[in-house]
């Protein structure tokens, strides 16, 4: 890839993306992250499977981190949720984000497509996972790009 892999967001939609987190972790105790790379060898749910790992997200108290992961090279996306989303949701609780965020991808639109599927997320998260008086932030409200060491 001649340019960077940050590159793919420009700084007002990287910022506006960290916004989203923010506001999606606002209606839930739950904790979204985003990992952008280019490419993505093999199957995509075990890559993001990794990266999850890695960025040790099934550490959180109730085990509700939401991972997208997007490698855009090679078109793929993944939503991950941890095993205490899953012991509470119907299996295919993540589809219609994905659909969504699908849409928008399809369009060229990755910007729109994280910004609405983060949002959706924390929206659908707060009915099972809702935000708590004495909540923390657990993980990093960051993005983590693949030229990053895991």
């Amino acid at each position: 890839m001649s340019k960077s892999i940050r590159d793919f967001l420009t700084q007002e939609q990287h910022e506006r993306i960290l916004q989203s987190i923010r506001q999606a972790e606002e209606n839930t105790s739950g904790e979204v992250r985003l990992y952008v790379e280019a490419c993505c060898k093999g199957d995509v749910l075990d890559r993001a499977s990794y990266v999850f790992s890695k960025l040790d997200m099934h550490k959180t108290q109730a085990r509700n981190g939401v991972l997208f992961y997007l490698a855009i090279e090679d078109k793929k996306f993944a939503i991950i949720g941890d095993a205490g989303i899953h012991a509470v949701v119907k299996q295919d609780f993540w589809n219609d984000i994905k659909e969504l965020m699908a849409s928008h991808f399809k369009q060229g639109s990755f910007f729109e497509g994280l910004h609405i599927g983060i949002l959706r997320a924390g929206e659908a998260l707060k009915n099972h996972f809702p935000y708590q008086a004495d909540d923390r932030n657990e993980l990093p409200d960051d993005i983590v790009f693949g030229d990053e060491k895991l």
